[in-house]
């Protein structure tokens, strides 16, 4: 059933953004998210199986949703949940949207959480598992990623540390409301303090201390919107007008066109933090994730 927007907006400023501006424990808040993804978001019809992803040292549990051809080409999707919550059963929906839109099969890592696992634990696992895909023999060109909120930042991260590594770009990212800047520079965390119905401004900072405990936050692997991109794939990067992320999306869309990258920036009036979440709920989250979907399809050949 989908909602009307303003219903559902309305849900997210009287429930989620009230109680994460309340929330000290990340746990409670990771199992809460656990809890709501179970009774709020449906759950796809495709088979999934779990595999573990071993590269450089490391093995990262993922779940794979196999909605194609075993000969299609991959998406390797990272949940969004600030670094502290989220996981592959709670964003499987919308990573399993994006892979049929885009005619591809899913890996959705379970990459290690903060506080328990701090910076740079997220990217490292991230790179595990894109390590792994080409270890399996994985073309880079059959291989797009994507993300939200905090897992689209963690895709535009996995992108300097590919490079850093030498590893190959993948054919192209998306990435919805990345947060791409821990240093809070952004003038819209203010100006859209309120105007955003989910995240509490105010916060912020709590959040950035779970993650960093003391890492910098202009490392660009924690801010990626400061990095450097060598040679980056396409990406197609979506905002709402009134998050306070807008201007860690433009940021990022920025740094990747100094770097001589292509990006599209798609900033929609009206929409709440990585509305295509809610996709099969939200209309607009139909239509996005559907164009996020050619647009990896295009990518991909």
């Amino acid at each position: 059933m989908r909602l009307p927007l303003a219903l559902l907006d309305l849900g997210l400023r009287l429930s989620v953004k009230r109680r994460l501006a309340r929330e000290t424990s990340p746990q409670a808040m990771r199992a809460r998210l656990e809890a709501s993804a179970r009774r709020f978001f449906p759950r796809p019809k495709t088979p999934c199986s779990d595999d573990v992803m071993e590269a450089n040292g490391l093995a990262v549990p993922a779940l794979w949703a196999q909605s194609a051809e075993p000969s299609a080409p991959l998406l390797l999707y990272l949940h969004g949940g600030a670094y502290l919550a989220g996981s592959p059963r709670t964003h499987l929906h919308v990573g399993a949207a994006l892979a049929e839109a885009a005619g591809a099969r899913v890996c959705l890592p379970d990459y290690r959480l903060a506080p328990e696992h701090p910076f740079p634990a997220a990217v490292e696992d991230a790179l595990t598992c894109y390590s792994a895909l080409l270890g399996r023999g994985h073309a880079p060109g059959r291989i797009v990623i994507a993300g939200d909120s905090a897992g689209g930042g963690l895709a535009a991260g996995l992108l300097l540390a590919a490079t850093d590594r030498g590893l190959p770009m993948p054919a192209a990212a998306v990435l919805f409301s990345p947060w791409a800047d821990m240093t809070g520079a952004g003038g819209t965390r203010e100006h859209n303090a309120r105007s955003d119905a989910m995240l509490p401004a105010h916060r912020m900072g709590d959040v950035v201390d779970f993650i960093l405990q003391g890492a910098d936050a202009t490392n660009p692997l924690a801010s990626p919107a400061l990095g450097r991109f060598q040679a980056p794939p396409p990406m197609l990067i979506t905002a709402g007008s009134g998050e306070i992320l807008l201007d860690d999306a433009r940021a990022l869309a920025n740094a990747v066109r100094a770097s001589g990258g292509t990006v599209s920036l798609k900033i929609e009036r009206g929409l709440p933090h990585a509305w295509p979440v809610f996709v099969k709920r939200l209309r607009a989250a139909d239509r996005t994730v559907a164009e996020a979907g050619r647009f990896l399809a295009d990518a991909l050949g």
